[in-house]
């Protein structure tokens, strides 16, 4: 099976084609221009190098966030009109579901955590198995880092990783396993491989009802929302 992966939740981004786990090619994005300008041709240099046509995939697969708002709309919009231009699947994952994928074991529990600004982050944590590697264990939504972590520090021992570490890690407390820096931030080429997993297990998307995650408004919409009446 050919995969495209396209990761735009975390800055610059990346894209990757792979033939089922094994990946043939990964670029990332320039820092500028941003996604908006860049990402359509850098796909294009990334199936030269591949030597494929558009046709040639067969799965899109693309983070849906959390992330920032433009960029992550951007990823999906254009993972979605690839694969319906092209007549290929379509799977979304979550951008920390991506980032749990390519983190080994270095604790009991993982937290995953990106910027949710206000000095908040937006979070989900994953429980460690034998048989399957991280596995999803909870999604409180935006929350205080340290409340967070302590109460999962209850638990078993802790290790955090994820974009929100940019701004974050110097609040890490001691006792809480900081994941190494290489791998904060989501790549494509890891899109790609755990789109292929699950793909195997049996999960798709529709390509006209997938949509972006996001865990609150944008800024301007909450400034819409909180205009009076009338104005």
């Amino acid at each position: 099976m050919n995969i495209l992966g396209i990761e735009t939740t975390a800055a610059p981004g990346s894209v990757a084609v792979a033939r089922d786990e094994t990946i043939l090619a990964e670029l990332r994005l320039p820092d500028f221009p941003r996604a908006a300008g860049s990402l359509a041709p850098t796909l294009g240099e990334l199936l030269q190098t591949a030597g494929w046509n558009p046709k040639d995939v067969n799965l899109v697969s693309v983070t849906v966030g959390p992330g920032q708002f433009t960029s992550v709309r951007i990823g999906v919009v254009t993972a979605k009109t690839f694969a319906y231009a092209v007549g290929a699947e379509i799977i979304g994952l979550n951008t920390f579901d991506v980032v749990a994928c390519q983190t080994p074991k270095i604790a009991e529990y993982l937290a995953v955590i990106g910027d949710a600004q206000r000095g908040q982050v937006v979070g989900r944590a994953y429980v460690w198995t034998n048989d399957h590697g991280w596995a999803f264990f909870e999604d409180p939504g935006i929350v205080h880092l340290q409340e967070w972590l302590d109460g999962l520090g209850e638990k078993g021992s802790v290790a955090v990783t994820g974009p929100g570490l940019h701004r974050f890690a110097q609040s890490v407390v001691p006792g809480v396993t900081v994941a190494p820096r290489e791998l904060w931030d989501p790549t494509a080429a890891t899109v790609a491989r755990l789109a292929y997993q699950r793909y195997l297990a049996g999960e798709r998307n529709d390509v006209w009802t997938l949509k972006p995650i996001y865990y609150r408004p944008s800024y301007a919409e909450e400034k819409r929302m909180s205009a009076p009446s009338g104005q």
